[in-house]
């Protein structure tokens, strides 16, 4: 597995150099709201403030995706990922994908 440290949205890991590119990886999670937290999320929306419901199935909901690219990028023999980053879209009414992805890039330490 590609430890969480070595994930970086930027396009160089500080502290290491880039030995070989592997390519595209990604992690796709499509969820829906049920109808349980629907009504308790609409609930909370009467009082205002942050919809916990809702904060708590997005947090899950990217947490698996993210995890979901770290396994394709251990798959593909990576021990880091660059340019890590998320995207989102309605597929239809309460049902939303979430995609994380990045390069799967294979690091060493840089000796000073």
């Amino acid at each position: 597995m590609v430890p969480h440290p070595n994930v970086t949205t930027a396009f160089e890991l500080p502290g290491f150099r880039v030995t070989r590119n592997l390519g595209v990886v990604r992690g796709i999670v499509v969820r829906s709201r049920s109808i349980f937290g629907t009504i308790g999320a609409g609930l909370q929306t009467m009082i205002g403030g942050n919809i916990s419901l809702f904060s708590n199935l997005c947090e899950q909901t990217r947490n698996d995706a993210f995890e979901l690219m770290l396994q394709h990028a251990a798959a593909l023999g990576a021990n880091a990922v660059i340019g890590a980053r998320y995207d989102a879209t309605e597929i239809m009414q309460g049902v939303t994908e979430v995609l994380a992805y990045g390069t799967a890039v294979l690091v060493e330490p840089i000796h000073q």
